[in-house]
């Protein structure tokens, strides 16, 4: 698999935006998705919890759940439609306290 999924068109544009997923920084622009962020540093999003294969997105709008990710307020979120933040902790599972 490779290391990440989405490739930006302007790969040299700055990426001021700073938000934690699992535990790893990931940089964004501005008006990027979460879901864009993640997909453009590492290869998923999460684990299914049918298989416990990668999820990666699916209809990136909104429709499906496969881009569901959680924050330390323990709500959740679709990370399509989610504009990255700086500052954001999120998780592809529920916060319980570990990682």
């Amino acid at each position: 698999m490779a290391d990440r999924l989405f490739h930006p068109i302007a790969a040299g544009a700055p990426r001021p935006l700073r938000f934690e997923f699992d535990g790893a920084e990931i940089t964004a622009r501005p008006h990027d998705t979460v879901l864009a962020a993640v997909l453009a540093a590492q290869a998923s999003c999460g684990a299914s919890e049918f298989d416990g294969g990668a999820r990666a997105g699916f209809c990136l709008m909104g429709s499906c759940q496969e881009c569901t990710m959680w924050d330390e307020a323990g709500h959740r979120l679709r990370g399509c439609m989610t504009e990255a933040k700086d500052g954001l902790r999120l998780r592809s599972r529920p916060f319980d306290g570990a990682v």
